[in-house]
């Protein structure tokens, strides 16, 4: 399989691919406590969970992911899924495993995956459209920062 859930052991990979993905989006600052972020995810009480994707005949090799929580929509009365990050490195991209995270994803829940995409990413606006997924009209996120 090209998509795995994420195991304690797979930590330092996880921290890696975020750190990395933030370079790639020009945040060259971001370093990980991989102590506090393997309590978030594989703690007693965890805050969100992680899906690997390796290339095809490569299991060892860890070449995406994507990060999530749950949410709930009250209006359709059903858990869906909140995708924070989706990050396939460089070298494995044109390989389809996007879209299988995606994919994987969407098996998961009879609810909505939603996620958030910076204005300009032409690229990532193409991919997510081919997928079927649609921007969604007349909503503005809020933020409160400690």
């Amino acid at each position: 399989m090209p998509v795995r859930d994420a195991v304690f052991e797979d930590i330092e990979e996880i921290c890696a691919l975020i750190e990395e993905h933030a370079v790639y989006e020009d945040n060259h600052d971001l370093k990980l406590d991989r102590a506090e972020m393997s309590g978030h995810l594989f703690g007693p009480d965890p805050k969100a969970w992680v899906l690997i994707a390796t290339p095809p005949g490569e299991p060892g090799t860890v070449a995406g992911f994507a990060f999530c929580s749950w949410n709930f929509s009250t209006w359709e009365a059903r858990p869906g899924i909140w995708l924070d990050d989706l990050f396939v490195r460089p070298a494995y991209r044109r390989h389809g495993l996007g879209g299988e995270l995606l994919d994987e994803l969407r098996n998961r829940t009879t609810g909505r995956v939603e996620w958030d995409m910076q204005e300009g990413n032409e690229k990532g606006e193409a991919f997510y459209a081919q997928l079927g997924a649609e921007p969604v009209p007349g909503w503005i996120r809020y933020r409160w920062r400690p």
